[in-house]
């Protein structure tokens, strides 16, 4: 009897390894059918149906000839727990020059003014022109810029661009700038608590 038990134990432990594999293992991570609801950070997908992977050099080279939207969805940095009363909290973030920085338009689950607002704030970006390329990133294992980048290609954009390597594989050969939370984003209503 033991040889039949192992058999099913092993193809219990083998589903559990390809379901926790990381992106660049042989079996990878596949691409959800709607927008990632989990955690924001883990191992993402290789692919973004829709849209085209880039990485570093590939950024500069549309950023040099093609003028693209940038947009970064990393997150705001919290303020540490044990900070004392009145301690010193100066975050700075830091980007691709010339992005524009919305927090949390990557999440998952936007609300429907959230969604509003991001569509009218990329088409404001973009001129309204769906073949204006545009760069989706924040940092590397990073779900929100893959959100961000199916969200853009269910609106219709024909060029959007996924950086999974995000701002830190850029700064390993690129300046950076530091930046602020967009203006027009950070204005828009929030949803209230049970809505």
């Amino acid at each position: 009897m033991r040889p039949m038990l192992r058999l099913p134990i092993a193809a219990a432990a083998a589903v559990l390894l390809v379901a926790a594999a990381p992106a660049d293992s042989p079996v990878g991570v596949r691409e959800p059918d709607g927008y990632w609801q989990g955690a924001l950070h883990g191992y993402t997908p290789k692919t973004l149906a829709g849209a085209t992977v880039v990485d570093a050099a590939q950024v500069a080279r549309l950023i040099e000839e093609h003028k693209p939207v940038l947009l970064d969805v990393s997150e705001v940095d919290r303020k540490p727990a044990g900070l004392p009363p009145g301690g010193l909290w100066f975050p700075v973030h830091r980007n691709i020059p010339g992005s524009t920085w919305l927090p949390g338009a990557g999440d998952g689950d936007l609300d429907a003014a959230a969604q509003d607002a991001l569509k009218a704030r990329v088409a404001d970006l973009t001129g309204g022109d769906l073949e204006r390329p545009i760069v989706t990133y924040c940092h590397p294992d990073c779900w929100g810029s893959w959100n961000l980048g199916k969200r853009l290609v269910t609106l219709g954009y024909r060029k959007v661009h996924w950086f999974p390597q995000g701002i830190d594989g850029w700064q390993d050969g690129h300046d950076t700038a530091v930046s602020r939370p967009d203006p027009s984003w950070a204005a828009r209503p929030k949803a209230t608590a049970g809505q």
